[in-house]
């Protein structure tokens, strides 16, 4: 695909993160929409960006984890497949930012076209094509309300005391599979994490008194 190998090699220079260049191959597991580990490389699928995994959208009304059928979405395309990435970058969390295929086909634009990632045009148009398709078609979140997931990430937390309560600043998340999560500041969701004490999330002052209270820490 030397039109997507160029798109990568322009865009990637770009990005402010230690300059990779390689290929892995193997069987890769699902992270999230737009997150794999491959060899134990974990894999920033490059020019896309799905919701959060704890992410949830309306649909017809109702809530829905569209954070949670995303991630499926790529788990169904990895399942029982070899899988080859190819990067040449990493983002600010340390990921390799690469295109991978499957199938003979695109993962990043196949997720994009089945409406279950959109098209990241903050740093690639690649995949516009692949999103007008599912737009038009209202695939996937297309046909749902949905928070653009970079404004999900960085959404205004206002809602919650700046501080935490009592001065803490470790937020206890519950997620959508009612797994109890503690986010410290400077770890990747901490930013949009809003604490809803009404659905049993709260402050802690150290990570020592949330796990003790049966919280685990954020793996990233």
């Amino acid at each position: 695909m030397p039109f997507l190998r160029l798109v990568l090699l322009s865009c990637f220079a770009l990005l402010s993160a230690p300059a990779w260049s390689g290929v892995l191959s193997g069987e890769g597991k699902a992270v999230d929409g737009d997150t794999l580990i491959l060899r134990g490389e974990r894999i920033r699928l490059f020019g896309i960006d799905a919701p959060e995994h704890d992410q949830t959208c309306d649909r017809a009304g109702k809530s829905w984890e569209c954070g949670q059928w995303s991630g499926e979405q790529l788990a169904r395309l990895l399942r029982g497949r070899p899988v080859t990435c190819e990067g040449n970058a990493r983002d600010r969390y340390g990921r390799l930012l690469a295109i991978c295929h499957v199938d003979g086909q695109v993962v990043n634009a196949a997720l994009v076209r089945s409406g279950a990632a959109f098209a990241y045009r903050r740093y690639s148009e690649a995949f516009v094509a692949e999103e007008d398709v599912a737009r038009t078609e209202k695939r996937g979140l297309w046909a749902a309300r949905v928070t653009r997931p970079e404004t999900f990430r960085h959404a205004d937390v206002a809602a919650s005391p700046a501080s935490g309560q009592g001065g803490c600043l470790l937020k206890g998340n519950i997620s959508a599979r009612g797994e109890r999560i503690f986010h410290s500041p400077g770890q990747e969701h901490y930013a949009a994490t809003v604490i809803s004490p009404s659905k049993g999330e709260r402050w802690f002052c150290s990570a020592a008194e949330a796990r003790a209270a049966g919280w685990r820490p954020a793996a990233r």
